[in-house]
């Protein structure tokens, strides 16, 4: 949709930040109202706040809500989708864990809520997961991480697997695209065939290994499969909302993509990305993060 401006004929809001936390996590600041103000600032329609889910059996705790603020959480979403309603559009997600035998866990905390993105990661850098995976060799870990994301994806649970080569920050030193390429392509294989989307995060520029995730040799072996991609910031302060988007999106389209997707009601919607850009506030949609 046009409208005019005493400047210009521009496009209005279209994208949402698909990917951003809430104190609840323990390493993020902020109240969604908050966030919610600096989505407006930047021409997007919406957020959908995807906080870390709660998990069983005291895992990695110091990084995600507990199972009894769980309600809190839906309640945090709902009072900031009212304080927002007609400006900004609030939405229900979450960013769930994942890794082999936790399926029937997840498939309960996801039945607890109507979601509206949900998102399946896998944290290599939680020393839970590195107890259980990591054997003493690097390459065998990246070669499990990549594995596991495309079990992920085979679940079912996950609308988008988000920030796909995340274990490259672990041990920058230690990563060699080539020698694990072989086991990305496959696993983008599985991910194709079980048709969840993948993220462009666009924090990964302020990690140890300094390009988004994924990176864009595999965004391009993404973009050969028709893959669907959802762009977030992984924001944890509300300035971080929308960070980096116009550069990110115009990254995409060199690659190839054409569209880039969002999910409202865990079903996907595809965007033009020439619409995309044209929807941005150019003067205020990339932010300066701290690092």
């Amino acid at each position: 949709m046009l409208f005019q401006t005493d400047k210009e004929c521009i496009t209005a809001p279209l994208l949402y930040e698909s990917h951003m936390h809430t104190p609840l996590c323990k390493h993020a600041v902020g109240e969604p109202e908050e966030y919610a103000a600096v989505a407006e600032q930047r021409g997007l329609k919406g957020i959908i706040v995807t906080c870390h889910s709660p998990m069983p059996n005291g895992y990695s705790p110091s990084v995600r809500m507990s199972i009894e603020q769980f309600d809190s959480y839906v309640e945090m979403v709902e009072r900031a989708r009212r304080a927002w309603e007609g400006r900004v559009d609030v939405r229900l997600g979450l960013e769930s864990d994942y890794f082999p035998g936790i399926e029937q866990w997840l498939e309960e905390l996801h039945a607890r809520a109507q979601f509206h993105h949900v998102l399946g990661s896998v944290h290599p850098q939680i020393k839970a997961y590195q107890a259980r995976f990591y054997t003493g060799d690097w390459l065998d870990f990246q070669r499990t991480y990549f594995d596991h994301l495309a079990s992920a994806a085979e679940t079912g649970l996950y609308d988008t697997i988000s920030h796909p080569d995340l274990v490259k920050n672990i041990r920058p030193e230690e990563w060699n695209l080539d020698r694990v390429m072989p086991d990305i392509r496959r696993a983008l294989d599985r991910i194709a065939r079980a048709g969840a989307a993948m993220e462009l995060n666009t924090s990964g520029r302020n990690k140890s290994f300094p390009e988004v995730n994924p990176g864009p040799e595999i965004l391009r072996e993404i973009a050969a499969r028709q893959i669907p991609i959802v762009i977030g910031a992984d924001a944890h302060e509300p300035e971080r909302v929308g960070d980096r988007f116009r550069e990110s999106l115009e990254d995409l389209q060199s690659i190839g993509f054409r569209t880039v997707s969002i999910f409202l009601n865990r079903r996907r919607q595809d965007i033009p990305i020439t619409d995309a850009l044209a929807s941005l506030n150019r003067e205020s949609s990339a932010s300066t993060p701290k690092t």
